[in-house]
């Protein structure tokens, strides 16, 4: 159920471009970014630093491309979150006892420090692969094809190749750190 309502904006971001245009879409991705945020401070009375995070950039980015008509700014917007995550997940390295990873997932496994900080700028060169790439599709990728068959073909990528990549990247994480999980009987062996 999580899933679904962390990707909720995009699947109506989605839904609102196969039916109408890029404009829509992009007022409706403000309009559900805006939902998600409140939707879940209501329920867990804290905000989710994701949510904030993407919220902002859709606005700004999104205001833009309504207020200037120009998918430019859109386009963007996947690069800017993904780039502030990298920023955020590499920083911790130098700024944190615990890396980003650690601090978001700690409490639900237990790995030795080393595997943390790993997971850590595996997720970190990730976001900044990922961002890097939304840029060659959104503005380099086929330039011989009409501008409207490119951004089909952006959006496409954007909800369901950024998705996939996402995806498949958590699985190969987890498939690596899972031969490293600690028990509990282990972490006090080692706390001695």
């Amino acid at each position: 159920m999580k899933l679904i309502f962390d990707f909720f904006p995009l699947i109506l971001f989605f839904l609102a471009y196969k039916f109408y245009d890029i404009y829509v879409a992009t007022g409706v991705a403000i309009v559900a970014s805006l939902i998600q945020v409140m939707v879940f401070w209501y329920r867990q009375r804290k905000f989710e630093t994701t949510h904030i995070i993407t919220l902002a950039v859709i606005v700004v980015f999104g205001g833009m491309t309504l207020i200037f008509q120009d998918d430019l700014f859109i386009k963007w917007k996947p690069t800017i979150v993904e780039w502030i995550f990298a920023l955020m997940i590499l920083g911790s390295h130098f700024t944190r006892r615990r890396t980003a990873i650690e601090f978001l997932m700690g409490s639900q496994i237990s790995l030795p420090r080393p595997i943390w900080r790993k997971v850590n700028l595996a997720w970190g060169l990730f976001f900044l692969f990922v961002g890097a790439l939304n840029i060659y599709i959104a503005f380099f990728f086929r330039l011989n094809l009409p501008e409207q068959e490119r951004t089909d073909f952006w959006v496409n990528f954007k909800v369901f190749g950024l998705m996939g990549l996402t995806l498949a990247f958590a699985i190969a994480q987890m498939l690596l750190v899972a031969k490293h999980l600690q028990t509990d009987d282990e972490k006090d062996t080692i706390g001695e």
